[in-house]
């Protein structure tokens, strides 16, 4: 079984700088890791291989400091990785993106299931696995918990919902987004971290993936973020005075006043 595992490098702190010029992210300084539910997608894509064979692809698109992430992930038992990074990517939004890890996938080719996290720590949209499925025409289940059993172009899987679980069978291939109930991550080991280092990370740039340039970076990107900003938080109190009755007739007065009742 052929897996790939969508991963991206998000600042490893919530104490991040906007760039007033561009609103983006200032990455520079700020340590980076793995979004953490990518962490999960990655434990089972490796689990899913110890199962039933195959090898694990981790995918990423980022700026050339994303290979860190990328070899993280052969330490943790990925076979091998590609980080998609030009500057042409830069300002990408999720529709964006999608199409970019899409024509990445099908450069890649062989695979059986792509897995990314529910959401990113940065982003916090959700939106790029959905979005991915769609633009491959591949069947979508999201919040998946477990995966119960794969075989003869069938998997079987269970995915959260409000008040349980459902348990969705669909062909392969396919794509899923995983929630963090379905594992524990494992820590590198040392024979990973020795192979991490020497493996070789394939860099492609938007040529490289033949992307229509009309799709990537800002061309491409269906919404643009126009500014952004902390919220003014305002509390405003009033100590009321008087006699319970008077205080309770004060309180009503204001609340109609405020057309709260």
């Amino acid at each position: 079984m052929n897996i790939i595992v969508c991963i991206k490098q998000v600042p490893g702190t919530t104490q991040v700088k906007i760039d007033p010029q561009t609103n983006s992210l200032v990455r520079q300084g700020t340590k980076n890791i793995i979004n953490p539910f990518d962490s999960y997608a990655l434990e089972e894509g490796v689990h899913l291989k110890e199962r039933f064979g195959g090898k694990v692809t981790a995918l990423s698109m980022g700026p050339p400091q994303a290979e860190e992430i990328l070899r993280e992930a052969i330490a943790c038992g990925a076979d091998q990785a590609f980080l998609v990074s030009d500057r042409l990517l830069g300002g990408s939004d999720t529709l964006a993106t999608s199409y970019t890890l899409s024509r990445a996938i099908r450069k890649i080719a062989d695979f059986d299931l792509v897995i990314c996290g529910r959401q990113t720590a940065d982003g916090d949209t959700g939106q790029v696995g959905p979005e991915l499925a769609e633009t491959m025409g591949l069947p979508f289940v999201a919040y998946v918990n477990k995966i119960e059993e794969v075989g003869a172009g069938q998997i079987r899987l269970q995915r959260m919902v409000e008040d349980g679980y459902e348990v969705i069978e669909t062909s392969l291939p396919a794509m899923i987004s995983v929630v963090k109930e379905i594992n524990v991550p494992r820590l590198p080991s040392l024979r990973g971290l020795a192979r991490a280092k020497s493996a070789a990370v394939i860099v492609w740039t938007a040529a490289d993936i033949e992307a229509d340039m009309s799709r990537i970076g800002l061309n491409g990107s269906a919404t643009k973020v126009i500014k952004i900003f902390f919220p003014n938080r305002e509390r405003r109190g009033e100590k009321l005075q008087g006699c319970m009755e008077e205080q309770v007739e004060t309180l009503v007065q204001k609340l109609r006043e405020s057309r709260v009742v």
